[in-house]
């Protein structure tokens, strides 16, 4: 039995004709999982992409929000000094005096 060499033509590629030839209706299985398994992969890599653009954009945020907090307390720690906590009693015109003799110690 002599076998006809067919040409691949576009016209017999995207008419079908592929699909008849012994070697693809002898490993469709194996095709069809090949597919499955690109389409998993590509899928997961997308879903990397996106996750890793979440943790950069996290990232971002976390340095924001860490200086925020050093510059909050740096202000706390600057307002809370014993100089300028009298200079705003004086400026709210409240009478109030520092303490001249020192706080004693009790002991028990």
């Amino acid at each position: 039995m002599v076998k006809k060499k067919k040409k691949l033509t576009l016209i017999y590629i995207l008419g079908g004709g592929i699909l008849k030839e012994d070697f693809i209706v002898k490993h469709t299985k194996m095709i069809v999982f090949i597919v499955i398994l690109m389409f998993v992969f590509i899928s997961n890599r997308y879903t990397c992409i996106q996750q890793l653009k979440d943790i950069d954009r996290l990232q971002q945020q976390l340095k924001d929000v860490r200086l925020e907090a050093l510059s909050v307390s740096s202000e706390l720690t600057g307002s809370s000094r014993r100089s300028q906590i009298e200079s705003l009693v004086e400026e709210q015109g409240i009478e109030l005096e520092a303490a001249k003799t020192p706080p004693y110690e009790l002991y028990k």
